[in-house]
């Protein structure tokens, strides 16, 4: 399980630079922060996904911060994930880091 983890940290900054670079090369390799808000919040459908995304993402995120008061973490990796590259790395970056705690918690095999 640990091993999906890693693998879904790679995919975790593959994917979302990959769109990121398709969309800058359709613009012509010019990039605007508002543009680009507006262009992911065409539709409802688009929208939908940016709340939900957001909403977890945020979830994560004070999750983190509640933890680092519970129990000291060295915070700023999952952090830098986050802020670097995204949600899409902080997760799985943290379920691989803390997956031996999870386990013993959990009882997973």
């Amino acid at each position: 399980m640990k091993k999906i983890f890693l693998l879904l940290c790679f995919l975790g900054i593959a994917f979302p630079y990959y769109f990121l670079f398709q969309y800058i090369e359709l613009n012509n390799w010019e990039w605007s922060l508002s543009q680009f808000f507006s262009d992911a919040n065409s539709n409802f459908a688009s929208a939908m996904l940016s709340a939900d995304l957001s909403v977890a993402a945020l979830s994560f995120f004070i999750f983190i911060i509640y933890s680092f008061y519970n129990k000291p973490i060295k915070i700023l990796k999952y952090m830098a994930c986050f802020f670097l590259v995204g949600f899409s790395l902080a997760l799985p970056f943290y379920l691989y880091d803390n997956f031996e705690d999870l386990k013993k918690l959990n009882h997973i095999q």
